[in-house]
């Protein structure tokens, strides 16, 4: 597995466990943490290093390893806009290494982490036919990083599949949770403990209240997509697409209104400019991965933005 000391890997690690995999994480600990995953065999390697391909190739020999989750990537959307070819160069680069090293050692499975971000804004949830035209450098960088499994996987040498999760939060538990600032819920909790008011990033948008509308999904959920995406490259299509959301949109401020309330705040949010990058409206249709595989999201967002406030409490 690489990138499975960060947030979302964590979780993932953690499902793996649960059910008695054998695992092994390999992540460069730059936004990972080696204490969301203890008692796992952690490598640290530079997947965007000129050697990382082989460096991968040996761990994957010498652990025997039989399929691959793969996580790692730069994420931010202003940073992507800022920085286009370091982007391009660490998550493109990143991805070309874990598919030069899966197809060198043998590894018949490897599941992509995508994101929505490949989609345009749109008023109807998307499907995976939905046309891709990323907004920013970042989705740009996870489109490419799909083309790139899926003219693999026709060679035969792997199967693969790429899950375009939407916008991920909450936690299973404390030790688990998301303390990047980057991200809007920690972003908001964090200005809510501080006492100041939480900062919304955009409100001209065409939405029902003027802000963006996202689709956001469980982190638990996203963990058990992947498992659920790896059982079924032992069998069927050598390349599939899944969207990882749970079809219903909320606004940014519907969002930190809702933090708000659990945190028991009265403060109100300000208005800053728009984010470059930043589509109006993205919400999935993900019934495809419930047809084909029978995995449906367990929580909604009542469940993120609780789990998400009682581990700042723990």
């Amino acid at each position: 597995m690489t990138g499975g000391a960060g947030y979302i890997g964590g979780h993932v690690v953690a499902a793996l466990r649960e059910r008695g995999d054998e695992i092994v994480v390999v992540d460069d600990l730059s936004a990972g943490r080696a204490e969301r995953i203890p008692g796992v065999r952690l490598e640290q390697i530079d997947l965007a290093a000129p050697d990382a391909a082989r460096a991968l190739t040996d761990v994957l020999r010498d652990a025997e390893v039989d399929g691959v989750i793969h996580l790692a990537a730069r994420k931010r959307v202003d940073e992507s806009v800022e920085r286009p070819l370091w982007y391009h160069e660490q998550n493109g680069g990143g991805t070309l290494a874990v598919l030069e090293a899966a197809t060198a050692a043998g590894v018949g499975r490897v599941v992509f982490s995508s994101t929505a971000a490949v989609y345009a804004s749109s008023d109807e949830p998307v499907t995976e036919d939905s046309p891709t035209v990323p907004a920013n450098p970042y989705g740009e960088t996870k489109l490419t990083g799909e083309w790139m499994l899926r003219a693999q996987a026709a060679t035969g040498a792997l199967r693969g599949v790429s899950l375009r999760y939407f916008n991920v939060a909450g936690t299973a538990s404390p030790e688990l949770a998301d303390a990047k600032g980057g991200n809007v819920v920690p972003m908001v909790l964090d200005r809510i403990e501080a006492g100041e008011a939480p900062r919304v990033f955009g409100d001209d948008y065409p939405t029902r209240d003027g802000t963006c509308v996202r689709d956001y999904i469980h982190v638990a959920d996203v963990a058990s997509a992947h498992l659920a995406a790896l059982d079924a490259l032992t069998a069927g299509p050598a390349y599939r697409v899944y969207n990882i959301g749970t079809g219903t949109g909320t606004s940014v401020r519907e969002l930190v209104g809702a933090l708000l309330e659990v945190a028991g705040s009265s403060l109100e949010p300000i208005v800053e400019p728009r984010r470059a990058g930043d589509p109006a409206v993205v919400v999935a249709d993900a019934s495809r991965i419930s047809a084909e595989l029978g995995w449906r999201p367990q929580h909604d967002l009542a469940d993120i933005v609780e789990s998400a406030w009682r581990a700042r409490r723990a």
